[in-house]
């Protein structure tokens, strides 16, 4: 009960602080870009808010529980991109005076087809980033409150639908920034709590793991998506009737929905794809995608999609629309780069202390649940109660805080991108997508957060990276070369998204650079754009539009 009142207290200062945008929306750009008056301090903050994600409040530390200390990689990638933002895309973006990324394109080429193109990027990269938002907010609620997965996802695309559609950017900017603040704090004093309160010979194993092979207790496992035992030795079991029974050697496949619990002392059965926590491959500080046995190049996977894709991400780049001119919009990418970093020093406390506590959650395929399940394993009265209701709350924060940011591009790409409407149907357009999202999340338990939200990431490394650096900085870039090299991104880099989803297993580096597309989906656009623009000759115009990302608007205003 604590928990879902932590939710409910968030849901609603959600829509309260969101009616602030109400009175001040008017028009488009008030809709889309608060009227450009967004100063550093709040934009940095609300950009951090939308930019820590499930993914990050939640699914770092699942991921390191599963894929061992390999998996802090990612939070590497994601601040790192924001360093590469500051230096190449921030301040010219601004300049362009464009309200969306599809306008960037318009503006920067005079191509209505690449600004169509790129109306169907942001609503496949969002698409793929607010799924796992509304999943993992329905896996959450289920867990602490036992709630049906379906409130979760449903409670959560109510809330963003219905904060957007009143309040617009500006009221995703003050949620936003209240937000990161809430889930700073939330994220923070648990760990130091958890910490505190562990004891020092959970902080000896946390810090010299051990692999998982024996339970040390009678340990319920609630499996939340289908999943395949290999048993190699008997096990006894028991269901929640009471009933025992004895897992013979061999391979066993469990259902969605039911419960096991294992006896203390009993051997850990091995999941099928997953190596158990804390065992030398745990361990290695590198990545081992998919088990493939290539840890290095998949390491190298993981940075390359989450270092380039975070430039091409339309719901943080809509953000330097919204500050006054260019020098604001590198400030607030600056200030973003130092809030990233302090929010990502606490997941691994998360995933190592989950490592120790909880490794059981790697069989039932919910780590993603781990931050939140902590507390009830160090304390099971009042403070671990009031400890999950907090992280419950802060994760929620996470969830409609990135939520409202991508629904935000999602609904300009189709209203102010693909069919051109006033504010009105802007407003409208949130309810209906909102509902789209949550009909695509309802079957999408079994997929982890992290997996789809750097898939996300890979479309946007291979697609507006390319768009953006080339159209920024190269002169000769020309309007088909541009084209060819999204058309071409988008379409490697979804291929690959599909293959690993609905195609055949697939074993060694091949199976790392399908899953993980962007090391060689963003040079192939990047060679596709300059290859086709060397064949052509920008016009004349090009040059006066590379100069205006460029010049200072002060001078310019003189």
């Amino acid at each position: 009960m604590p928990a879902l009142l932590a939710v409910a207290l968030v849901v609603l200062l959600t829509l309260v602080i969101g009616l602030r945008g109400v009175a001040a929306m008017r028009t488009t750009s008030d809709f889309l870009v608060a009227s450009r008056q967004v100063s550093p301090l709040l934009n940095s903050a609300a950009v951090s808010g939308e930019y820590l994600s499930a993914a990050s409040f939640l699914g770092v530390a699942g991921l390191m529980v599963t894929d061992g200390v390999g998996a802090l990689w990612y939070p590497v990638g994601f601040t790192a991109g924001y360093v590469a933002m500051l230096v190449l895309v921030a301040a010219p973006m601004r300049r362009s005076g464009a309200l969306t990324v599809p306008d960037f394109a318009e503006a920067r080429f005079a191509s209505p087809a690449l600004r169509r193109l790129a109306a169907v990027v942001v609503l496949i990269i969002a698409g793929l980033y607010l799924v796992p938002q509304f999943r993992t907010a329905g896996v959450v609620l289920g867990v602490v409150g036992g709630t049906p997965y379906w409130v979760g996802v449903v409670l959560a695309g109510t809330a963003v639908s219905a904060t957007l559609a009143l309040g617009g950017m500006r009221a995703a900017t003050y949620v936003q920034a209240f937000q990161f603040c809430l889930k700073l704090m939330l994220f923070i004093v648990p760990a130091v709590w958890l910490v505190l309160q562990v004891g020092p010979a959970v902080r000896h194993d946390a810090l010299h793991p051990a692999q998982f092979t024996r339970f040390t207790r009678d340990t319920p496992v609630s499996f939340q998506v289908d999943a395949v035992l290999e048993v190699h030795e008997p096990t006894p079991v028991r269901d929640p009737g009471g009933a025992t029974a004895v897992l013979d050697v061999g391979t066993h496949e469990v259902a969605a929905g039911r419960t096991l619990t294992f006896r203390s002392g009993a051997p850990v059965p091995e999941l099928r794809g997953t190596d158990a926590p804390g065992g030398p491959d745990w361990r290695r500080p590198l990545l081992d995608l998919a088990d493939a046995g290539h840890p290095l190049l998949g390491t190298w996977a993981v940075l390359v999609a989450t270092m380039l894709g975070t430039m091409g991400l339309p719901h943080v780049l809509v953000r330097f629309h919204t500050a006054p001119d260019g020098r604001a919009a590198r400030r607030t990418a600056a200030l973003t780069v130092l809030l990233l970093g302090v929010f990502y020093l606490f997941p691994g406390v998360y995933g190592a202390l989950g490592r120790v506590l909880v490794p059981q959650l790697y069989l039932s395929g919910v780590t993603d649940t781990v931050v939140v399940a902590l507390p009830a394993q160090v304390d099971t009265g009042w403070q671990g109660t009031v400890f999950t209701a907090l992280l419950t709350g802060g994760a929620f924060a996470a969830f409609l805080a990135t939520s409202l940011g991508l629904l935000l591009v999602a609904a300009g790409a189709i209203s102010h991108d693909l069919t051109p409407g006033g504010l009105g149907q802007l407003r409208l357009t949130v309810l209906p997508v909102a509902a789209v999202v949550v009909l695509l999340a309802l079957p999408a338990t079994h997929l982890p957060a992290g997996t789809l939200v750097t898939w996300s990431f890979s479309v946007a490394a291979a697609t507006f990276c390319p768009l953006l650096v080339l159209g920024i900085w190269w002169p000769r870039l020309t309007r088909r070369g541009a084209l060819a090299g999204v058309l071409v991104g988008l379409t490697v880099s979804s291929a690959a998204i599909a293959t690993t989803l609905f195609g055949p297993p697939l074993q060694g580096w091949l199976a790392i650079l399908v899953a993980q597309p962007a090391p060689w989906a963003v040079p192939l656009a990047f060679a596709t754009m300059v290859l086709v623009s060397l064949r052509g000759t920008p016009p004349p115009w090009a040059r006066t539009a590379m100069l205006r990302l460029h010049l200072d608007e002060r001078r310019l205003a003189r």
